[in-house]
């Protein structure tokens, strides 16, 4: 299971960090990610994690973002700074087995945390 918290509503430059609280014995070994949905669009992969620490961003959140997990509370993060209005959506949290050192489908995710930004 994954549980996000910390969305909320902030104006334009402002910074939040989200978080995504796991369960299973087997966290330290799955890829996380964050991506984000706005109301008739497809859900966007914002930045990713695998089990070695390894991240990715999206072009569009370089530089402003940064992914982190901690294996030992199990917990992955997001931290957002120089938010900016189109970065308003909801944000989910998800996982993905790791197999043969990459990540495969993520099929695990959570219910989601809004993120609304004003400008």
């Amino acid at each position: 299971q994954l549980a996000e918290s910390g969305g909320g509503s902030v104006q334009s430059g402002g910074s939040l960090r989200l978080s995504c609280a796991a369960s299973g014995e087997e966290y330290s070994t799955y890829c996380m990610a964050w991506s984000r949905q706005t109301p008739g669009n497809d859900r966007e992969r914002v930045a990713g994690i695998d089990r070695y620490g390894t991240t990715t961003l999206a072009d569009s959140v370089q530089g402003r973002f940064t992914i982190f997990r901690d294996d030992v509370d199990k917990t992955l993060y997001l931290l957002m700074n120089s938010l900016k209005p189109e970065d308003t959506a909801m944000y989910y949290c998800a996982a993905a087995p790791t197999r043969w050192g990459k990540c495969r489908d993520y099929n695990y995710w959570g219910q989601g945390t809004q993120v609304t930004i004003s400008s």
